[in-house]
């Protein structure tokens, strides 16, 4: 594992200094799951929540957070995003959403934080808008499946 860059030398969080890093094109795709009762599924797909579109507020807010994400995580660096898609895929056999997010930049930092946030927060709104007719809504599996760019290459999560 690397040296911990996120300390100084007395031991105190700092913000990386990214001044000499060279502008890369970077991206990232993050994903979540939403797991609820079929019923809740049905009607998100339908649009027939009350409180209106579901899937097109939780698309919004993931692109809305993703360009907050450094107001939110300390040692976040502001980025000027590029792009940030945003990808519902609703299965009903298991009851899930699968929400997905890949964030672009030229920069000199990576945009993972901002790809996972933007599913964390796209996630946390679909409960919000439904936690009226299902409060047993579940977020889980919020991970990275890949970033590029960058000194340290690219990643891939590896098939399980």
């Amino acid at each position: 594992m690397n040296n911990l860059t996120h300390f100084d030398k007395s031991g105190r969080s700092r913000m990386v200094d990214v001044t000499e890093k060279n502008d890369t094109v970077r991206e990232a795709v993050a994903q979540a799951m939403v797991i609820m009762q079929p019923e809740t599924l049905r009607r998100i797909v339908n649009r027939r929540i009350e409180k209106g579109d579901v899937l097109g507020v939780a698309q919004t807010a993931g692109i809305m957070a993703a360009k907050k994400t450094s107001d939110l995580i300390p040692m976040c660096h502001p980025l000027a995003i590029t792009a940030v898609e945003m990808e519902f895929l609703p299965d009903h056999t298991t009851s899930t959403i699968t929400v997905r997010a890949r964030v672009k930049v030229t920069g000199k930092t990576g945009v993972e934080m901002e790809a996972l946030t933007a599913v964390s927060v796209a996630s946390l709104t679909i409960y919000d808008m439904c936690k009226a007719i299902d409060r047993g809504i579940v977020i889980s599996d919020i991970k990275l499946l890949q970033k590029s760019g960058g000194k340290s290459g690219r990643y891939e999560r590896p098939s399980i």
